[in-house]
């Protein structure tokens, strides 16, 4: 059975980075569907516009911080979300949407839909 994937496009300019991320998971799983079946990928491909002028609500720019790891004993970066935002506020969106999407098997091929411009 094949899967009828569209794309849906999703405008970020002024509106709340979790309620951008939270609409592209549902796009992602395939919820707004009426055959939705939660071991099944069938949803749809998803572009996200003008991430950069997306708001964000609270004192997150400041207090909130991505952490990386280089594996190396002392490797731990971190990155405020305002650092973020100016250089790459794509990887801010991306780890939100991917934090919204249950971990099973599915999702690595369901983020692999997901387009940031």
């Amino acid at each position: 059975m094949s899967v009828n994937r569209e794309t849906q496009t999703i405008d970020a300019a002024g509106k709340k980075l979790g309620r951008v991320a939270s609409k592209a998971a549902q796009f992602l799983r395939g919820k707004h569907k009426p055959d939705f079946n939660p071991r099944e990928d069938r949803g749809d491909f998803v572009e996200i516009e003008n991430v950069k002028e997306m708001e964000v609500s609270g004192k997150k720019l400041k207090q909130k911080i991505y952490y990386s790891h280089s594996g190396y004993p002392g490797g731990i970066k971190e990155k405020s979300m305002k650092e973020m935002m100016e250089k790459e506020p794509e990887e801010i969106m991306k780890k939100a949407v991917a934090g919204m999407l249950p971990d099973t098997k599915l999702k690595d091929d369901q983020m692999k839909r997901l387009k940031i411009g």
